[in-house]
Protein backbone atom coordinates (compact mmCIF):
# COMPACT_ATOMS: atom_id res chain seq x y z
CA UNK A 1 0.00 0.00 0.00
CA UNK A 2 1.11 3.55 -0.88
CA UNK A 3 2.95 5.20 2.22
CA UNK A 4 0.63 6.77 4.87
CA UNK A 5 3.45 10.14 5.25
CA UNK A 6 3.62 10.03 1.06
CA UNK A 7 0.12 10.88 0.84
CA UNK A 8 -0.19 13.37 4.19
CA UNK A 9 2.63 15.10 2.12
CA UNK A 10 0.58 15.53 -0.64
CA UNK A 11 -2.77 16.88 1.27
CA UNK A 12 -1.17 19.30 3.67
CA UNK A 13 -1.70 22.14 1.78
CA UNK A 14 -5.35 21.01 1.04
CA UNK A 15 -5.44 20.96 4.49
CA UNK A 16 -3.67 24.30 5.30
CA UNK A 17 -6.08 25.59 2.39
CA UNK A 18 -9.10 24.60 3.91
CA UNK A 19 -8.38 25.78 8.12
CA UNK A 20 -8.30 22.25 9.04
CA UNK A 21 -5.92 19.53 10.88
CA UNK A 22 -5.40 15.68 9.91
CA UNK A 23 -6.40 13.73 13.21
CA UNK A 24 -5.50 10.55 11.04
CA UNK A 25 -5.32 9.58 8.06
CA UNK A 26 -4.90 5.42 7.38
CA UNK A 27 -5.85 2.52 5.32
CA UNK A 28 -8.54 0.04 6.34
CA UNK A 29 -10.15 -2.39 4.50
CA UNK A 30 -13.78 -3.53 4.25
CA UNK A 31 -14.32 -6.87 2.94
CA UNK A 32 -11.49 -6.54 -0.25
CA UNK A 33 -12.20 -3.08 -0.60
CA UNK A 34 -9.18 -0.44 0.24
CA UNK A 35 -10.39 2.41 2.04
CA UNK A 36 -8.15 5.37 2.51
CA UNK A 37 -9.36 7.28 5.38
CA UNK A 38 -8.85 10.92 6.88
CA UNK A 39 -10.12 12.21 9.71
CA UNK A 40 -9.91 15.70 9.79
CA UNK A 41 -11.29 18.99 12.62
CA UNK A 42 -10.61 22.26 12.62
CA UNK A 43 -8.43 23.52 15.61
CA UNK A 44 -11.51 23.59 18.20
CA UNK A 45 -12.32 20.14 17.12
CA UNK A 46 -15.52 20.89 15.44
CA UNK A 47 -16.29 19.87 11.70
CA UNK A 48 -19.33 19.82 9.41
CA UNK A 49 -20.10 18.01 6.33
CA UNK A 50 -19.93 20.61 3.85
CA UNK A 51 -15.47 21.27 4.14
CA UNK A 52 -15.11 17.28 4.40
CA UNK A 53 -16.80 17.25 0.98
CA UNK A 54 -14.49 20.14 -0.07
CA UNK A 55 -11.64 18.36 1.10
CA UNK A 56 -12.60 15.07 -0.30
CA UNK A 57 -12.86 16.68 -3.53
CA UNK A 58 -9.73 18.40 -3.57
CA UNK A 59 -8.01 15.28 -1.84
CA UNK A 60 -9.04 13.00 -4.64
CA UNK A 61 -8.10 15.74 -7.57
CA UNK A 62 -4.47 15.67 -6.11
CA UNK A 63 -3.96 11.94 -5.55
CA UNK A 64 -5.90 11.07 -9.14
CA UNK A 65 -3.57 13.91 -10.69
CA UNK A 66 0.17 12.44 -9.03
CA UNK A 67 -0.88 8.72 -9.66
CA UNK A 68 0.51 7.98 -6.16
CA UNK A 69 -1.60 4.72 -5.46
CA UNK A 70 -1.45 2.28 -7.73
CA UNK A 71 -4.77 0.02 -6.80
CA UNK A 72 -8.58 0.43 -6.43
CA UNK A 73 -9.34 2.53 -3.48
CA UNK A 74 -12.08 4.21 -1.47
CA UNK A 75 -11.38 7.48 -0.29
CA UNK A 76 -13.08 8.68 3.20
CA UNK A 77 -12.96 12.01 4.60
CA UNK A 78 -14.18 12.51 7.67
CA UNK A 79 -14.43 14.39 11.28
CA UNK A 80 -12.28 13.09 13.47
CA UNK A 81 -15.53 12.61 15.79
CA UNK A 82 -17.30 13.84 19.01
CA UNK A 83 -15.83 11.30 20.91
CA UNK A 84 -12.65 10.92 19.68
CA UNK A 85 -9.83 9.71 21.33
CA UNK A 86 -7.32 12.43 23.36
CA UNK A 87 -3.77 11.16 22.16
CA UNK A 88 -1.22 13.40 23.33
CA UNK A 89 -0.85 16.37 26.03
CA UNK A 90 -1.57 18.88 23.40
CA UNK A 91 -4.68 17.39 22.72
CA UNK A 92 -5.34 17.10 26.47
CA UNK A 93 -4.87 20.81 27.22
CA UNK A 94 -7.22 21.89 24.37
CA UNK A 95 -10.33 20.45 25.79
CA UNK A 96 -9.77 22.03 29.54
CA UNK A 97 -13.72 22.81 30.21
CA UNK A 98 -14.97 20.18 27.91
CA UNK A 99 -17.00 16.92 29.11
CA UNK A 100 -14.39 13.74 29.02
CA UNK A 101 -14.22 10.24 29.92
CA UNK A 102 -11.49 8.53 31.42
CA UNK A 103 -10.33 5.13 32.45
CA UNK A 104 -7.89 3.89 35.06
CA UNK A 105 -5.05 1.22 35.17
CA UNK A 106 -5.98 1.17 38.51
CA UNK A 107 -8.72 2.29 40.68
CA UNK A 108 -8.55 6.10 41.61
CA UNK A 109 -11.12 6.36 44.36
CA UNK A 110 -12.50 3.16 43.81
CA UNK A 111 -13.14 4.09 40.66
CA UNK A 112 -12.26 2.36 37.18
CA UNK A 113 -13.97 5.31 35.42
CA UNK A 114 -15.49 8.62 35.02
CA UNK A 115 -17.31 11.05 32.76
CA UNK A 116 -16.69 14.70 33.46
CA UNK A 117 -15.78 18.09 32.94
CA UNK A 118 -11.74 18.42 32.69
CA UNK A 119 -11.09 21.11 34.78
CA UNK A 120 -7.17 21.10 34.37
CA UNK A 121 -4.25 19.22 32.94
CA UNK A 122 -1.18 20.15 34.44
CA UNK A 123 2.25 18.03 35.32
CA UNK A 124 0.64 14.91 34.26
CA UNK A 125 -2.14 15.39 36.48
CA UNK A 126 -6.03 15.73 35.26
CA UNK A 127 -8.56 17.07 37.72
CA UNK A 128 -11.96 16.05 36.42
CA UNK A 129 -15.30 16.80 38.35
CA UNK A 130 -18.04 14.64 37.86
CA UNK A 131 -21.30 13.58 39.56
CA UNK A 132 -21.59 10.93 42.32
CA UNK A 133 -25.16 10.66 42.77
CA UNK A 134 -26.38 14.20 43.74
CA UNK A 135 -23.26 16.09 44.75
CA UNK A 136 -20.16 17.00 42.43
CA UNK A 137 -16.76 15.70 42.68
CA UNK A 138 -13.52 16.18 42.09
CA UNK A 139 -11.06 13.28 41.14
CA UNK A 140 -7.28 14.41 40.75
CA UNK A 141 -5.43 11.00 37.97
CA UNK A 142 -1.58 10.90 36.81
CA UNK A 143 -2.06 10.75 33.54
CA UNK A 144 0.54 7.35 33.15
CA UNK A 145 -2.12 6.20 35.29
CA UNK A 146 -4.56 6.58 32.26
CA UNK A 147 -5.76 3.47 29.59
CA UNK A 148 -8.07 5.78 27.36
CA UNK A 149 -8.88 9.40 27.75
CA UNK A 150 -11.73 10.67 25.07
CA UNK A 151 -13.98 13.49 24.49
CA UNK A 152 -17.34 12.50 25.73
CA UNK A 153 -20.79 14.07 24.82
CA UNK A 154 -22.97 15.70 27.58
CA UNK A 155 -26.00 13.80 28.34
Amino acid sequence: MSSISAIKSLIDPILTKHDVLCYECKWTNEGKMRILQVAIMRNDGSMDLDTCQLVSNDVSEVLDVNDLISFEYYLEVCSAGAERELRSDAEIAGVIGANIFVRFEKPVDKKLDVTGELLSFEDGVLVVAYRDKQKKVKITVEKSNITLIRLAVAL
